[in-house]
């Protein structure tokens, strides 16, 4: 999680923080396309942009329809494509659905479909279609406020019997310092963090002028239960060890966590 900005500063309101972040995102955008950190140019050369244990913890999807909410610019969207899934990406950033049709196109996915909406509205965006797979991944849920409404979201997309599969950076992660040495953040704040930030993680030099965000820190316990309110069964939660810190040898702490949950037939 970046630095947050001072105590003083305003806790918008909700209309205000959706346009705060979906503004950054915009302007990232092309900055992203370019940058080593995504490596476009290996990506379409058949470069994997998913993290090793994904795959197998997802299983097979061949023919079957998978849904990515906060896709950004499709690169761990068009991965389950390869693999035969029929995909869909949703995002709130107008540059990134497009930057995510134009990388399909690259690489011949010719079913996968991008679609600009707000996640809470995902539903009613996509016309009552539900799919056989929700993916979410990496930076996802740092991004929206109420988490509970997002996991009844979660269960109005997935078919009878379809899955909802979520790797994400732990939270405890999130209080740790920049480094990763020492605890910095409240493990337990669920107000509203504002950052005023230039660059990206993705380059952190690039010259930006919307750089304020909104993000909200939610707790493990936070993430499963809202699942299981939403009718959704736990199938695994595993904690990983490895992430974006580089810690001293011998200390390990989570860095990312993916669970699986089950949507009655």
């Amino acid at each position: 999680m970046a630095t947050p900005a001072p105590s003083d500063a305003a806790e918008p309101a909700a209309s205000d923080w959706r346009e705060a972040n979906r503004v950054n995102w915009d302007e990232r955008v092309p900055i992203h396309l370019g940058t080593s950190f995504y490596d476009l140019p290996a990506f379409v050369a058949g470069r994997d942009s998913l993290r090793d244990f994904e795959p197998g913890e997802v299983g097979d999807v061949s023919g079957r329809s998978l849904l990515h909410l906060q896709c950004h610019i499709g690169l761990d969207t068009l991965p389950w494509a390869r693999r035969g899934a029929t995909v869909t990406g949703l995002d709130f950033s107008g540059p990134a659905v497009a930057a995510a049709g134009d990388l399909a196109a690259r690489i011949g996915a010719d079913t996968a479909r991008f679609v600009t909406a707000d996640v809470y509205d995902a539903v009613e965006a996509l016309g009552g279609r539900t799919f056989d797979i929700v993916y979410t991944g990496f930076g996802a849920l740092c991004r929206l406020p109420d988490i509970t409404r997002w996991a009844r979201t979660v269960a109005e997309l997935l078919a009878p019997g379809g899955f909802l599969y979520l790797a994400e950076f732990h939270p405890f992660a999130d209080v740790l310092s920049e480094d990763g040495r020492a605890l910095e953040h409240d493990y337990f704040e669920r107000g509203a963090i504002v950052v005023d930030e230039p660059g990206t993680y993705a380059d952190p030099g690039a010259r930006t002028r919307s750089n304020r965000t909104v993000e909200w820190l939610h707790g493990i316990g936070e993430v499963v239960s809202a699942l299981a309110a939403g009718g959704l069964r736990l199938e695994f939660l595993h904690e990983h060890d490895h992430g974006h810190f580089r810690l001293p040898a011998g200390l390990y702490v989570p860095q990312v966590y993916s669970l699986r949950a089950v949507k009655a037939r």
